[in-house]
């Protein structure tokens, strides 16, 4: 990889700035954990694993700023940082997740001087960001095989290394069919409204010498019925116990035209993006975001002033759609329910 997506340096958090990519690639430093959570609303970084990394530095960078002379004190800010961090984003389980392994840490540490518990705190920040690393080239191994070689791979948004700390899940599938030798090609939708596609996996995949066409969302199905595409492959935001899974919006209308056209479509994903305690995907908190995003395209109005919006920023695929869950422990498929939980206690 050619770019860092996060990182821990001098006691800031670094992080590449995807608003501004392909055009620029600028990295910002953040001190304060404020500065973090901007960032993740502002889809500065973005991606449910990337995410995750960016809400437990955030957390321990808070606790840097927290001035506290008692324990009771200390937590209770802490308890602060932690409820501003997890305001940021609704649908991202990833981003709960990772507030709630840092607190599990930081109260399993409460017997320690104040000073101490930061140091632990930056250091599980630390630890998060090198576990993701080889949770998805795990990810990318598992789910290798089921690109065959000479294949075209259709994916939605940007399930990459700016995804998450490096690599990706579902590009991480894709990078590692490519690093075993296979001719496989791309096909990358270009995800409207923040054309994630266009800008940032096309700009990924053509920084690593891999083959990607690039298409607009509404051309999918033409080239699924032309026999162009050979299988599917998209990240995901959050998993119910029932395998529905939540992603990009966009994302459930490929996986209905992959069904109609006997195309295989995987879902690549963390385990820590599974939320078996949401029965099914109609739990699954879905954000709206601002009417601008649709309205405007990279800052040009493209519609009548005071049109009415929607602007749902994920959809839900029902498991029936899905050929496989690909994560760090295996592929599942079929009984998700089962499969998933069993997953889960391993």
């Amino acid at each position: 990889m050619s770019f860092r997506t996060i990182e821990w340096r001098d006691n800031k958090v670094v992080m590449i700035d995807q608003t501004r990519l392909p055009a620029e690639e600028v990295y910002n430093e953040y001190d304060d954990f404020k500065g973090v959570a901007e960032a993740i609303r502002g889809m500065i970084i973005r991606g449910a694993p990337a995410i995750g990394v960016a809400a437990a530095m955030g957390v321990a960078l808070g606790a840097r700023e927290i001035i506290a002379d008692t324990h009771e004190s200390f937590f209770k800010q802490l308890d602060n940082v932690c409820d501003v961090i997890g305001r940021t984003r609704p649908t991202a389980v990833n981003l709960f997740w990772a507030i709630e392994r840092m607190k599990r840490v930081a109260q399993s540490n409460r017997h320690l001087d104040i000073k101490s518990i930061r140091e632990v705190l930056k250091a599980e920040a630390i630890r998060v960001e090198e576990e993701d690393l080889e949770i998805c080239r795990a990810i990318g191994r598992n789910g290798a095989p089921v690109i065959k070689e000479g294949a075209a791979v259709l994916t939605h948004c940007n399930a990459g290394g700016l995804a998450t700390a490096g690599y990706g899940t579902a590009l991480g599938v894709i990078r590692a069919a490519h690093e075993a030798g296979k001719n496989i090609r791309v096909f990358a939708d270009e995800t409207r409204p923040w054309l994630q596609g266009a800008r940032l996996t096309a700009w990924e995949l053509m920084k690593d010498g891999i083959p990607v066409t690039l298409i607009s969302d509404n051309m999918a199905g033409w080239f699924m019925k032309k026999g162009e595409i050979d299988c599917i492959v998209v990240g995901a935001d959050r998993i119910a116990a029932n395998g529905d899974t939540a992603n990009k919006i966009g994302t459930y209308s490929v996986a209905v035209l992959a069904n109609e056209n006997r195309i295989p479509f995987y879902v690549a994903a963390p385990i820590s993006t599974l939320d078996l305690s949401l029965d099914t995907g109609d739990d699954i908190p879905i954000e709206e975001r601002n009417s601008q995003e649709v309205t405007h395209v990279q800052g040009v109005q493209v519609a009548p002033d005071g049109v009415r919006v929607r602007n749902p920023a994920f959809d839900v695929t029902p498991a029936r759609y899905i050929a496989g869950i690909i994560t760090e422990k295996g592929i599942v498929r079929g009984d998700y329910r089962r499969e998933l939980q069993a997953l889960v206690g391993e």
